[in-house]
């Protein structure tokens, strides 16, 4: 049937006001569980320093005479860590006439431009954090960079063979090995050897293939079917260990990040008190000058990792991840 004779339709319509929701929608992922969960401290200087120490070795042969002197036992000094400050920016930059536009979703095309590079430099955070990327004190012309976790952590690992293990203190990164399947028995072998070096991790980090590998353990292998709530149980949030219950995060920016070039994986065993990020100067949004009809926000941090201690922690690497 066609449209009757003279009769004004919206085909013709050149007045209509565009039909344009105000809700901007973005699923790109912003949760960085790692930097929101562990703790945060101050930094004074472009080196960061801490220190660590140990006990001496247990024995069983502590046995002294009756009415003997008393012989002083040798004392060891602390052991000094250290970290350089990095600093990593996000800049938006918007012209005047976008400003004093009319634009749905946002009353301020420069601020909805600043908030995304705050969410985009978090990201930034997470994924540096979790790399193995070796610290760089920097000069005129080169960049300061931290030593990431991966730099740090030597005493509980399991690597895949051809894999070459970093040297610890954040100086130098591993070199990545053969990719393998992830196993239980990686992880418990990790999480005993953190036990016998004093540690006591709370946290598993993956990424979203090796959080489902996880779920499939034998120890996850009774699933209950409840009838009041019709859920089939089907993953594992808590690890329950032999030395403790562990919490598992997945994280999309642990490796394989996303978007990224990597070809393996990372999983991390973290007690997270024992991690920290050392802020010289804490995530701030400073306007820079002026040179035309555009204005500039420039969204900022200088931080560093402090790992108190990597006895504390163990990593499962060179992993399948699909």
């Amino acid at each position: 049937m066609a449209l009757p004779s003279d009769t004004f339709a919206t085909y013709s319509a050149i007045g209509n006001r565009e039909d344009l929701s105000d809700i901007i929608y973005n699923v790109d992922p912003i949760d960085v569980p790692v930097i929101a969960s562990i703790p945060s401290t101050s930094a004074s200087h472009t080196l960061h320093e801490w220190q660590t120490d140990a006990y001496a070795a247990a024995v069983a042969t502590n046995a002294v005479l009756e009415g003997d002197d008393a012989t002083t036992d040798a004392a060891t000094a602390s052991s000094r860590l250290s970290n350089t400050c990095q600093i990593s920016d996000k800049v938006a930059r918007v012209t005047g006439t976008q400003r004093a536009m009319n634009s749905a979703g946002r009353e301020d095309e420069l601020e909805y431009q600043v908030f995304k590079k705050t969410m985009e430099l978090r990201r930034d955070m997470e994924t540096t954090v979790l790399a193995h990327v070796a610290e760089i004190t920097g000069d005129s012309t080169t960049a300061r960079k931290f030593g990431t976790l991966g730099t740090w952590l030597t005493s509980n690992l399991s690597e895949a063979s051809g894999a070459t293990t970093s040297t610890g203190g954040g100086n130098n990164a591993r070199t990545d090995g053969t990719n393998r399947a992830l196993t239980e028995a990686m992880v418990k072998t990790v999480l005993k050897s953190c036990f016998d070096n004093g540690g006591d991790p709370d946290c598993i980090v993956t990424g979203s293939f090796n959080k489902q590998v996880i779920s499939g353990f034998a120890g996850n292998a009774t699933r209950v079917k409840t009838a009041e709530d019709r859920k089939l149980m089907a993953a594992i949030d808590i690890y329950e260990s032999d030395f403790g219950d562990l919490q598992i995060l997945p994280d999309r920016f642990a490796r394989p990040a996303l978007g990224g070039s990597d070809t393996t994986a990372d999983l991390w065993v973290l007690q997270k008190d024992m991690l920290a990020l050392a802020y010289l100067r804490a995530v701030g949004i400073e306007p820079l000058s002026k040179t035309g009809d555009s204005d500039r926000r420039q969204v900022l941090v200088e931080y560093t990792l402090e790992c108190r201690n990597e006895k504390a922690h163990g990593a499962v690497l060179d992993l399948s991840y699909s």
